[in-house]
């Protein structure tokens, strides 16, 4: 067995096994990928002068650049502008409601980061809901769905158009020539403009009835929950609870009453609460409506008033809010329960409840392990809900995330995004440049900070994009991408380039629905590209197919990070997204198949 033979089967074996890591989630993508690219470069199948040529790709530069610049749209007000024009123009018909909603996602999706446009809006249209008395679970399947295909109407609009542009431009023939042009700012919107017609239209006159009427998590709980308290109180020295246990006590049968947690020394106690005793100088936390904190004055022994002898602090009454949020896929809390991070403690807020797949726990989510669209219903003083929501972690739910906005930056965000829209349109070659140079213009005239620009990164996507693109290197290096090619050529090229690229858009939208989109394009372009030459055709429609077919993702919660998003946050089940998303992603499909031959002639 030679050489080259091992470093095929080397290399089908490391991109099957990064499949399946993918698909179950074992690790996390982005490690997945990287660890695959560090072994390929270790063992030799790839050269190492080539595999450090990975890290001046232009995909992944781009791609870092627009997620910056979808941050100081955010950061001077614009995104949050368009938005207030939803709540403006929506009125209280569920169908007024959609076509706005959907106009205005998509639009806003070709020119930004279409997961910060989804992230912004789901809360805008949970209040919006909850004002209108509209189910939201009607809203937020189109709002994932118009995010998605407003990114396909120009090249900048998702990151997946990027990395395949990226890598069709850095493609050379044999004797070193460029396989294709890159691709300009505006060429694929002309097919981007009809998916979002199509699917606009699709939501609603058809797609409307197939979406389910499903309950968020808020809606479980009574409107006057957000009027209920914390209340702190501390037992007497001469208190009758002393040495008493909670289930003995005048507090456990009081049922407008509930025992949030037991300080005593300045320590919480973790003592379960049917085994609890109390001891004098016990500062209680409670939580009960407003009429229920003059109850606890009537309870002998508990006092809301400070006593100086005990040396406790002023005991307080705090309003208590309760709101949703969403465990955001860069949480340093996914992996963990909130037993082992002892939630209550570190942010001083209390979980209520846990929705997970579809399911809403009540009881023993304690230690469930927390993933990436897990939402949350949480309740705390409105001061450290505020510095909850501030981190990353957590994605606001409830309403719109409070952060200054420096609106009088916004002329020179919208000057620095149409220098790079319209120098991109002109010289498409200078994007990643132009890119560069826009997030620099920013950051010198303070649209944003270097602090906000460097969290505004989704670090794991670039990461994973830059393992991606070593095992596409893989693929090529062994020979393994010419080989497919070859034999894709060989079995359908009695049936004509057509049914050629309408066998590669499906398969392209199938590996999406299980993996990264951006791992999807990074492996299939340089194939589609393979196939465009074997054929003897112009590789350009093959690249186009599998930009579009590797956004396309509508048929799970789990293929695009936006479907995730929506999943938790409107009480959808799994399958929800099959009912609605398998007759789009067909008409997408067949649309794509007739039209792409057309706009981009063989």
């Amino acid at each position: 067995m030679n050489t080259d033979l091992i470093y095929q089967l080397i290399t089908l074996g490391i991109v099957g096994l990064v499949f399946l890591i993918f698909v179950k989630d074992w690790l996390s993508p982005d490690l997945t990928a990287m660890g695959a690219f560090v072994f390929l470069v270790i063992i030799g199948v790839i050269d190492t002068k080539e595999a450090l040529g990975i890290f001046g790709s232009s995909a992944p530069v781009t791609v870092a650049a627009m997620f910056i610049m979808s941050a100081v749209l955010e950061r001077t007000g614009l995104i949050e502008l368009l938005a207030g024009r939803f709540e403006t123009l929506a009125g209280n018909s569920h169908l007024r409601t959609s076509i706005v909603l959907l106009l205005l996602v998509a639009f806003l999706s070709a020119f930004v980061n279409n997961t910060p446009v989804v992230v912004v809006f789901m809360p805008i249209v949970l209040a919006h809901c909850r004002k209108t008395g509209l189910k939201a679970s009607g809203l937020l399947i189109p709002l994932s769905y118009a995010a998605i295909v407003g990114g396909t109407c120009t090249i900048i609009g998702t990151s997946t158009n990027l990395i395949a542009n990226g890598i069709a431009s850095e493609y050379l023939l044999a004797d070193g020539t460029p396989a294709m042009e890159p691709f300009g700012m505006f060429e694929v919107s002309k097919l981007g403009i009809i998916f979002v017609v199509g699917t606009i239209v699709y939501l609603i006159f058809g797609g409307a009835k197939l979406i389910p009427d499903r309950t968020t998590l808020s809606t479980l709980f009574d409107a006057e929950e957000g009027h209920e308290y914390l209340t702190q109180a501390y037992v007497t020295p001469d208190s009758p609870l002393v040495g008493k246990r909670f289930t003995e006590s005048p507090l456990s049968k009081n049922r407008a009453l509930r025992i949030i947690e037991v300080v005593r020394e300045g320590r919480p106690l973790s003592v379960p609460l049917n085994k609890l005793e109390f001891d004098a100088g016990d500062l209680v936390i409670m939580k009960t409506r407003a009429s229920g904190v003059m109850e606890i004055n009537e309870i002998i022994g508990l006092d809301l008033t400070p006593n100086g002898e005990l040396g406790l602090d002023h005991v307080r009454t705090e309003s208590a809010v309760l709101m949703e949020g969403i465990v955001g896929p860069s949480s340093k809390l996914i992996g963990h329960t909130l037993k082992e991070l002892n939630f209550r403690q570190r942010f001083g807020v209390v979980i209520i409840a846990v929705h997970r797949r579809g399911v809403n726990l009540r009881a023993r989510f304690e230690d469930v392990k927390l993933a990436f669209g897990d939402t949350l219903l949480v309740e705390g003083p409105t001061e450290r809900m505020s510095e909850l929501f501030n981190e990353k972690d957590f994605v606001n739910l409830s309403k719109p995330k409070a952060q200054s906005i420096r609106r009088a930056k916004a002329p020179i965000a919208i000057g620095a995004l149409l220098l790079f829209m319209v120098g991109g349109a002109l010289f498409p070659p200078m994007i990643p440049f132009l890119a560069l140079a826009s997030v620099l213009i920013t950051l010198i005239t303070r649209c944003i900070d270097p602090e906000e620009a460097y969290q505004a990164v989704e670090w794991r996507v670039i990461f994973m994009i830059f393992g991606m693109l070593g095992l596409g290197m893989a693929l090529n290096e062994t020979g393994i991408a010419e080989i497919a090619a070859q034999a894709v050529a060989g079995n359908f090229k009695t049936y004509g380039p057509h049914v050629v690229l309408a066998a590669l858009y499906l398969l392209t939208a199938i590996l999406t629905e299980m993996i990264s989109n951006n791992a999807v394009a990074a492996l299939l372009t340089p194939i589609a590209i393979g196939i465009g030459i074997e054929l003897g055709y112009d590789p350009r429609p093959f690249v186009v197919a599998v930009m579009f077919a590797s956004s396309a993702s509508f048929v799970t919660p789990i293929g695009y990070q936006t479907n995730t998003y929506v999943y938790g946050a409107g009480g959808y089940k799994f399958t929800d997204f099959s009912k609605v998303g398998l007759p789009l992603a067909v008409v997408l499909w067949i649309t794509a198949s007739i039209l792409i031959p057309k706009l981009w002639p063989f």
